[in-house]
């Protein structure tokens, strides 16, 4: 899988054509399942990927996801105990996984929110102490152009990225990072500009410090449903794209919590990557 690429392809996919996804690519998911239970951050995620066509109509309905998603069979929660840092975990680890789905020709669409007493949440019989902040649905893409799926990708801002200069910052906070000055980070950073979040607000700032070190700062954090954090969630998102492109240019380094990182006013520091 070419990560960069595979980011680029990824797009929301509301609407799923009624096709079964083959046997060996469920089996395939469900290895990814197991492999990427753990985050960068060390809290324990948990996965299941629920058979729609196994209910019936009613249960279906149900499960609705708010009517915006159409068709699919098949849909992959993920679960994490509450915890520090555990939304990023989360963010990271499922991430991953849609990549891979995405490479291997499926759709997905980040769905977060509240699904505690969901039928969702029942289906995976969550524990006392767990959350299940975010779900998507898996399955063969369908035509993207019907005016409904039009209207929610424009609600949701879906084709708008933000430009580098409103993401990407020197030591100071406020300097913009130049991207020919970046090298082959300028790739990982890419990969942060183009990665999803809640209404496409793109919370996340990155200083470079110069020293080896890239600083991911939340900007803003008001979609917060009760314990569910979706932007920290979309912080780990974020964190994994840097990560897997990084590692594709050769580029090692490892994630840090309580790395010195420069106070910035307006910015929370949430992780800190360490080259080498």
């Amino acid at each position: 899988m070419d990560a960069l690429e595979t980011i680029k392809r990824r797009k929301s996919i509301r609407t799923y054509q009624d096709r079964p996804v083959e046997e060996e690519l469920l089996n395939r998911i469900k290895e990814l399942m197991e492999e990427h239970r753990e985050g960068p951050f060390g809290n324990q995620v948990r996965f299941e990927l629920l058979d729609m066509g196994a209910l019936d109509r009613r249960e279906m309905r149900r499960l609705g996801t708010y009517g915006i998603i159409k068709g699919a069979h098949w849909y992959l929660l993920g679960a994490v105990r509450e915890g520090k840092d555990c939304m990023e975990d989360l963010g990271y680890c499922m991430e991953k996984i849609i990549l891979e789905i995405t490479a291997m020709g499926l759709g997905t669409c980040w769905l977060g929110g509240t699904f505690r007493r969901s039928s969702f949440a029942d289906k995976m019989d969550l524990s006392r102490d767990e959350l299940l902040p975010a779900i998507t649905p898996v399955g063969y893409p369908a035509s993207q152009n019907s005016y409904a799926n039009r209207i929610v990708k424009l609600a949701a801002g879906s084709n708008n990225r933000k430009p580098w200069q409103e993401l990407f910052f020197g030591p100071d906070g406020n300097t913009p990072l130049v991207k020919a000055e970046e090298g082959r980070f300028s790739r990982a950073l890419e990969a942060v500009r183009l990665a999803p979040s809640a209404t496409n607000r793109q919370p996340w700032r990155v200083v470079n410090c110069s020293d080896g070190c890239y600083h991911f700062y939340l900007k803003e954090n008001f979609f917060n449903l009760g314990k569910i954090r979706l932007q920290n969630l979309d912080i780990g998102i974020a964190m994994c794209h840097f990560h897997l492109v990084a590692q594709q240019e050769g580029l090692p380094g490892r994630w840090q919590k309580d790395a010195a990182a420069p106070e910035i006013r307006g910015l929370d520091h949430r992780a800190t990557w360490v080259a080498g």
